[in-house]
């Protein structure tokens, strides 16, 4: 076994100004030496982000729709944000942005309107490798008739779309997957599935839930009819949104009280949501604008500029993350679950699953926390892609996971933790 490797050893230092971000987030900065590496199961936040709720608890707490100051306030903010996130996936328009409690919600809600439109198109695509609520949500429409297919990951941890193609035919009415593996971080072509899908005059349904904070969301050149996202790992407090073609939203079905207008949001929005966790959401897409900027010539730029920019960014330096971050693994002789090749990293995230000989992914994560090191262990959420990867439900996989806040030293600070949890397995 290799010793630890020194942090002056990792290549691929540039020009990302990591300790300026990481400056930003209070948690980083309260943790010390805690090293993130759990950041699929929640990102931190930007201290803008916490005032942004914090002003909205002291500002605006109350209803909105009402003709007092306070209130009026609520309604601004809301349609502020509804603008950034709008921003954020390349909404045709903000009304097609509805805000919830989280991405699960609104599958269930769309899929629940879908179950009454199914008619003769009763066919629905699921994957082996998405995240359970967009499997086991559609799944539990088959007593409303629908027929489920199964669209198989390959051993090599990818979707592949030539796969895709012979499922769909005049009976399928929509093809949900997600756009990057919460799991074993593979991103999925969606641009060319949703292209198949119209094709076959079907829409899809994408959950985005884990590309969001590692890729630019474009709702528009990839074609789909629906997309769900959490702010929670998007650098915002717990919530969920949906977009939704605006065609798309006015036909769906849905429950609501006869006194709200059906149309959307408002027929989306049902009941009152977390309004100061929306403010939260709107402040990290302002965020991630400022830090767009960063990398934009002087000049008068877009909001969708600076997000385009700061995705991009973001994107190349987290390609060296994982670099990194797999090249330790394989020093140690992890079992990879997903995409290792060096070749073919641009087509993953730095959220990597793996296993080590010898230990429990308990017992490694155990290890791993007392050393002030956060990681996860276990299913992921994920029954089938366990099954597929041929691992079971009780011990799972060890799952390690970041974002752009990290740094290359934080991979040092894993790999000598690592090389002393296996020097006492020896």
């Amino acid at each position: 076994m290799s010793s630890a490797a020194s942090a002056s050893q990792f290549a691929g230092h540039n020009s990302f100004p990591v300790d300026e971000v990481r400056a930003m987030f209070p948690a980083i900065q309260k943790a010390g030496d805690f090293v993130f590496l759990d950041n699929a199961g929640g990102a931190q936040v930007p201290q803008t982000v916490v005032d942004a709720v914090a002003n909205h608890l002291i500002d605006f707490n109350v209803q909105r729709m009402a003709k007092y100051q306070h209130s009026q306030g609520v309604d601004r903010n809301l349609d502020e944000a509804r603008e950034s996130v709008a921003m954020l996936v390349n909404a045709y328009r903000p009304e097609e942005i509805s805000f919830g409690q989280n991405a699960t919600s609104f599958i269930r809600l769309v899929s629940l309107g879908i179950a009454k439109l199914l008619g003769e198109r009763n066919e629905i695509v699921v994957t082996d490798m998405d995240h359970d609520a967009n499997i086991a949500t559609w799944m539990a429409l088959e007593g409303d008739g629908a027929k489920i297919v199964w669209w198989r990951m390959r051993e090599d941890g990818t979707l592949h779309v030539e796969d895709l193609k012979p499922l769909l035919n005049n009976k399928t009415r929509l093809v949900a997957c997600t756009v990057t593996a919460h799991s074993i971080g593979t991103i999925v072509d969606v641009a060319a599935v949703c292209k198949l899908a119209a094709a076959a005059g079907a829409e899809t349904f994408l959950d985005c839930v884990h590309y969001g904070p590692h890729g630019l969301i474009d709702v528009q050149a990839w074609g789909c009819d629906y997309l769900v996202c959490s702010g929670y790992k998007n650098f915002s407090p717990h919530m969920g949104f949906l977009w939704g073609r605006y065609d798309a939203l006015v036909k769906l079905p849905t429950f609501k009280e006869d006194f709200i207008p059906d149309v959307p949001p408002y027929k989306i929005e049902v009941g009152t949501f977390t309004y100061e966790n929306v403010a939260g959401m709107n402040a990290a897409v302002k965020y991630l604008e400022g830090l767009g900027r960063r990398f934009l010539p002087d000049g008068n730029h877009s909001r969708r500029e600076a997000l385009a920019a700061a995705m991009g960014a973001i994107r190349q330096y987290e390609l060296m993350l994982s670099r990194e971050m797999i090249a330790v693994l394989k020093r140690h002789g992890a079992v990879i679950y997903g995409i290792s090749d060096e070749n073919r990293l641009e087509q993953r995230v730095p959220t990597i699953c793996f296993n080590m000989p010898g230990i429990t992914p308990q017992e490694f994560a155990d290890e791993m926390g007392k050393q002030r090191i956060g990681l996860r262990d276990g299913h992921m959420f994920a029954p089938r892609l366990m099954k597929r990867l041929g691992l079971s439900m009780e011990t799972g996989a060890i799952r390690v996971s970041l974002v752009h806040y990290n740094k290359v030293e934080e991979i040092a600070r894993f790999d000598a933790v690592l090389t002393e949890i296996m020097a006492r397995r020896k």
